[in-house]
């Protein structure tokens, strides 16, 4: 919360200035999660502003919207490869799955696939040069037209954990 007011005092912003709060939802650990949906639905709650959920997963295939008929989304998280995949219109069309290094050289290789640019560090240079990835680079702006399509959570943003 601190680091919330300490941004709006450097730009000279307010509460008044803003209509929407977009929060991640993870994945991530359980302590950050949990702070930041509570910090997030509490100034949404006592400031009457709209809250909208995203996630890592959904977030950087936004740049390939009726692009591709599948989007393979690619995350590691606590040293374990996770994917999700969506159709054109950004619809989920499968659950989270872990998935091992391997299978995803043999398996998701000639799928298009998104990796957020900043997450690059944290796989291999085996799955780095696969066909077809996407190593992307997010723009908040983007988080605006997925509340315009209506892909954000809006009514029960929960946390994603994975186990």
């Amino acid at each position: 919360m601190k680091e919330i007011l300490d941004f709006f005092k450097e730009n000279n912003l307010s509460f008044d200035d803003i209509s929407d709060i977009f929060v991640n939802q993870g994945p991530g650990n359980f302590s950050g999660l949990r702070s930041s949906l509570s910090i997030a639905k509490g100034i949404s709650l006592s400031k009457n502003l709209n809250l909208f959920g995203y996630n890592s997963f959904i977030w950087p295939c936004t740049k390939f919207f009726h692009k591709n008929e599948k989007i393979f989304s690619l995350l590691k998280f606590r040293e374990r490869h996770f994917i999700k995949i969506f159709d054109s219109n950004l619809a989920s069309i499968s659950k989270i799955e872990e998935v091992s290094e391997d299978e995803i050289i043999a398996k998701y290789d000639s799928h298009f696939k998104v990796i957020i640019k900043r997450d690059m560090k944290y796989f291999s240079k085996k799955i780095l040069k696969l066909n077809n990835l996407n190593l992307i680079q997010l723009d908040h702006n983007e988080l605006e037209f997925l509340k315009l399509k209506g892909l954000l959570e809006k009514d029960f943003i929960k946390p994603l954990y994975l186990t």
